[in-house]
């Protein structure tokens, strides 16, 4: 059996390829949302308890292989997923969405981190916030940044002042410019996360010479990768 690792649209796409093949696989998600799209495959929820536990899980499960197609800034899971294949001589593949590329319209300053991010808007500003909700604690202590922040699900009031807000991808260019300029955006605040459901917000950033502030994908191990859904396919085919 193939354990995809998932919570992406990509993982989505991979797991119905795997079903029209024909192939055994289980589609494995962390539970961060509590709304989880309906699915027509196999799922489990929920962590796996560090390497260990995903080591005795590749054990139980007779897992064969695994496909890393879980978020590019997934780092613990798709660093224990790494690990656990080596120790269980699992074969693994790593989906390596392709990131952003800054195009000749727009106005990135590329940081290393979040808390590189909070530290570069300049006071007053009004900060479009697209990082996730596990990714809010350097940007609270910015009182003097006004935020909206937007999120795939209710959460409560993160910011002493600003704005969150709910909202599911894709996402079009008229919405993302319509968005941005009733809320007077100066900045765009986002991880480089790749991929075509939300690249609509660089677009609109661009047209509205709003700067982007863009954080860099944390480095994780060494595994074997492809950048398409069908060259995951592909690899899964000669397991």
């Amino acid at each position: 059996m193939i354990l995809v690792l998932g919570g992406t649209a990509d993982a989505r796409e991979i797991a119905v390829g795997l079903k029209e093949a024909g192939a055994d696989f289980v589609v494995s998600l962390s539970g961060a949302t509590r709304r989880t799209a309906v699915t027509e495959y196999p799922v489990r929820t929920g962590g796996f308890g560090g390497v260990d536990g995903l080591v005795e899980y590749l054990g139980k499960a007779e897992i064969a292989a695994i496909i890393d197609a879980t978020h590019p800034f997934a780092a613990n899971i798709s660093r224990s997923a790494a690990v656990a294949a080596e120790v269980s001589g699992v074969p693994i593949v790593r989906f390596d969405r392709p990131e952003w590329v800054e195009s000749e319209a727009a106005d990135w300053r590329c940081v290393d981190d979040l808390g590189a991010a909070a530290r570069a808007l300049p006071g007053g500003s009004r900060a479009f916030l697209t990082v996730g909700s596990r990714s809010l604690e350097p940007f609270i202590s910015r009182a003097d940044v006004w935020f909206l922040f937007r999120s795939i699900e209710k959460t409560g009031p993160p910011f002493v002042q600003g704005e969150a807000i709910i909202g599911r991808p894709p996402f079009t260019l008229t919405s993302e410019i319509e968005l941005m300029r009733r809320h007077r955006i100066t900045h765009l605040v986002t991880k480089n996360s790749g991929g075509g459901q939300t690249c609509a917000k660089l677009e609109a950033a661009a047209d509205l010479g709003v700067p982007v502030i863009v954080v860099g994908r944390p480095v994780l191990p060494v595994v074997k990768s492809a950048s398409t859904v069908s060259g995951i396919l592909r690899w899964a085919e000669q397991i």
